[in-house]
């Protein structure tokens, strides 16, 4: 068995039939503007460095009990990269909290839900580009709800392809 340390995230992954939608949309943008694949996601938990047993230990135990919550969709936004902002509502908020303290992870900013919709190194002009792009190709997306029944562990290395990123674990959180 592994032992090595590697950086660990949780993520709450949406259900199958909007995965697909943000797939769709994902692939159209890194097509046109480049970057690696992504795997349609909201971090709950940034990047920790752990062992394996350690990170699967943690996951297991901050997933106990934990019911599915909904989101909702408030805008496109662009940070490093174009993404989908979403309510920081009280359900979003205490998921991430709880897992956090679970992972001993201690942010320096308020937490801010969002979906990376595009991995790539572009200019401010072409960030632009590619969240305007975004809303032709799909106008309603910035409306989206629904609701995360699964939280995710994977592997986040440091990595710009995102070739070594991995899920390790995924757990089915009690229905509301």
């Amino acid at each position: 068995m592994e032992t090595q340390p590697h950086a660990y995230s949780v993520w709450a992954i949406p259900p199958e039939h909007v995965k697909k939608r943000l797939k769709k949309l994902m692939d159209t943008l890194r097509s046109e503007f480049g970057g690696p694949e992504l795997v349609p996601h909201l971090t709950v938990v940034r990047a920790v460095t752990l062992t394996p047993e350690d990170a699967l230990e943690k996951f297991r135990l901050a997933c106990n009990g934990l019911k599915a919550y909904s989101v909702q969709a408030s805008g496109i936004s662009t940070g490093t990269c174009p993404y989908l902002l979403f309510d920081a509502t009280p359900e979003v908020v205490g998921t991430s909290d709880h897992c956090c303290g679970h992972f001993g992870y201690t942010r320096t900013a308020p937490y801010k839900p969002h979906m990376s919709l595009l991995y790539a190194d572009l200019t401010d002009e072409e960030k632009k580009k590619a969240e305007e792009r975004a809303i032709v190709l799909d106008e309603s997306i910035v409306n989206l709800s629904f609701t995360i029944d699964r939280l995710a562990l994977y592997i986040t290395d440091e990595d710009k392809t995102l070739k070594s990123w991995k899920k390790v674990s995924e757990f089915e959180l009690q229905a509301i």
